[in-house]
């Protein structure tokens, strides 16, 4: 049984892919590509304010070497610019509130301060990308008093607010001198402080040809990495390397809560692979600034899956994340518009973790993103409902993941000839050898990641 699903199963993915085909046929391929040094990379969030007790650029540096011992190599950080006064939100305000787009947040330092962790960061082999707000500014934005017309106005002239967006208001991308200057702002934090990207703040809020004009211009000063906040397949198309994978974070939180079961986990990867081309990367994620200040920490959301579904989003196509504090396990929802440090206390129980799965996707193939990482390939469990297992595989690396995403003790019936081989457990880096035809238990939330041995 569980071997003719399989078989179904891996038809269906070969029918879709067919017809994911035949739907680009009439569409333009994607022309956005890719640094080499995306391939294998992870992600890192930095919260500058919340980093350390002095919240400054300076004080940041200081851990440059143990992020690159923990195997991170895209440095992305909340926005650094100035934060507007007017109607602030709370004490400090939010990033998200810019004041002005050339110029550094002063309690973080100055420019040459974020100059200087941009040069550190790159001499240990690190890329660094910044939060970029383009669909609004703070009220007090030096635009509002040099550039009046670049902002969407209501009936009587005023300022708009989206939701509940109090302290920002809405830039007009109908003007194309608004565009001009966006993009010129961009440039100047590649050319001044020779960053390698950015991370855009509601991408799919801000037009489409406005972020492909953008790319265009922005690679004519270097190769840049462009992260959409967002899950919009047009915006991969000219303008985005990689878009957040939303669906996939409230699925995992689903699953957590038993609103869901691991099964959903398929239709989600059926639709993506009829979705999106190969090339197309998600960031893949259990945490962010907002989903730990607004909707709780992993450990709240995920309970006792917080490093099941962490080790999950480092297995699957797609690029992985970690936020700030998620490498010592920091379980605290970190105050958004006031100073709250993270604590680095850890007895390096999850910094290990952590290392073990960025060291594995550098130097295994077949993990990497878009093109240059292998597919997929799903043993169906049909007895086991919260069992989920998959090989990735090229004619260099594989690797096979075993999860049991549920409360109680899984059996687990593997039948087939792509699980046979010698493999490595990474965790316990025990060398472990199966048959095409074996059986697993495995506890409450526990998982496998085996690697093949060559």
């Amino acid at each position: 049984m569980s071997k003719l699903m399989l078989i179904v199963f891996m038809s269906l993915l070969l029918s879709i892919s067919s017809c994911n085909t035949s739907a680009l046929k009439d569409q333009k391929p994607f022309s956005v590509e890719h640094p080499d040094w995306v391939y294998p990379a992870t992600i890192y969030e930095v919260n500058v304010r919340q980093f350390t007790p002095q919240g400054t650029f300076e004080a940041f540096a200081s851990h440059l070497p143990r992020l690159k011992e923990l195997g991170v190599d895209i440095l992305w950080f909340m926005p650094i610019h100035p934060i507007g006064e007017k109607n602030r939100k709370g004490t400090l305000g939010s990033y998200y509130s810019v004041k002005d787009f050339k110029a550094v947040n002063p309690e973080f330092g100055t420019l040459d301060d974020f100059k200087k962790v941009v040069s550190e960061a790159h001499k240990l082999g690190m890329k660094v990308i910044i939060d970029w707000v383009a669909n609004h500014s703070s009220h007090d934005n030096v635009w509002t008093t040099t550039n009046p017309d670049f902002y969407i106005r209501d009936s009587v002239g005023n300022l708009v607010s989206q939701y509940d967006w109090s302290d920002v208001a809405k830039l007009d991308y109908q003007n194309p001198e608004l565009r001009k200057a966006m993009i010129d702002a961009m440039k100047f934090w590649l050319t001044e402080t020779n960053i390698d990207g950015f991370r855009c703040d509601v991408a799919f809020l801000v037009p489409t040809d406005f972020w492909n004009q953008a790319r265009k211009e922005l690679q004519k000063v270097k190769p840049v990495f462009m992260l959409a906040e967002a899950e919009h397949i047009d915006l991969l198309e000219y303008a985005f390397n990689a878009e957040y994978g939303w669906k996939l974070h409230h699925i995992m939180n689903n699953i957590a809560q038993e609103k869901l079961t691991a099964t959903a986990l398929d239709g989600y990867f059926l639709d993506t692979l009829a979705t999106y081309p190969k090339q197309a990367i998600k960031m893949n994620f259990t945490s962010n600034h907002d989903e730990n200040s607004w909707n709780g920490t992993e450990f709240e959301r995920l309970g006792d899956g917080a490093k099941t579904f962490a080790a999950f989003t480092f297995t699957i196509p797609g690029m992985p994340l970690i936020y700030n504090g998620q490498e010592v396990g920091f379980n605290h929802r970190l105050e958004f518009f006031e100073k709250d440090q993270i604590n680095w206390n850890d007895n390096g129980e999850f910094e290990k973790f952590y290392k073990t799965l960025t060291v594995l996707r550098k130097r295994n193939s077949a993990l990497w993103v878009a093109d240059k990482g292998a597919d997929m390939e799903r043993i169906l469990t049909p007895e086991s409902p919260t069992a989920y297992v998959f090989v990735r595989r090229n004619d260099k690396d594989k690797v096979l993941a075993i999860f049991n995403f549920g409360k109680n003790l899984a059996e687990i019936n593997l039948n087939h000839e792509l699980i046979a081989g010698k493999y490595n457990d990474i965790f316990s880096n025990t060398e472990i050898e199966f048959s095409a035809n074996e059986t697993l238990k495995l506890n409450p939330w526990e998982f496998r990641i085996l690697e093949a041995v060559k």
